[in-house]
């Protein structure tokens, strides 16, 4: 499962609205705020770049299947798009083209088709830059 951001951020709420027992202070409240504030700021990260990460995402996995789509007897004008700029809008569509991308590569696999197989394994590593998140250092403790 992958939250989404809504999720993170309601999750933070819900963690943080209740103060909880005595025997939960201290240390235990310690590492509870930590580790909200952490979340908050890998969410901020996420607000920031996730929509344009994503629409970048998509126009690259959409360029990737147009471009096979001859080879692999792809429906390319099939995919869905949307012009909703909202991370949700940009997620169902996402969905449906990583798995048209997982069932190419199964295709360019099986096929041994080495120089498609590079490309989609360069399209995966630009796709994790895309939605790499920064920690920042940590104290120890």
């Amino acid at each position: 499962m992958t939250p989404s951001l809504p999720d993170i951020l309601v999750g933070n709420f819900m963690c943080m609205a209740d103060p909880g027992p005595p025997e939960q202070q201290g240390e235990f409240m310690a590492g509870k705020v930590g580790l909200v504030a952490l979340l908050s700021l890998l969410a901020a990260q996420e607000a920031e770049r996730g929509v344009a990460a994503r629409i970048e995402e998509n126009a690259l996995i959409r360029a990737a299947l147009d471009e096979a789509a001859a080879d692999y007897g792809l429906d390319a004008a099939g995919f869905p798009a949307t012009d909703a700029l909202t991370i949700s809008a940009l997620d169902r569509v996402n969905a449906t083209l990583r798995k048209a991308l997982i069932g190419l590569h199964e295709a360019v696999e099986a096929r041994d088709d080495p120089a498609r197989h590079h490309a989609i394994l360069r399209l995966y590593v630009k796709m994790a830059e895309l939605r790499r998140l920064d920690l920042p250092p940590l104290p120890a403790r």
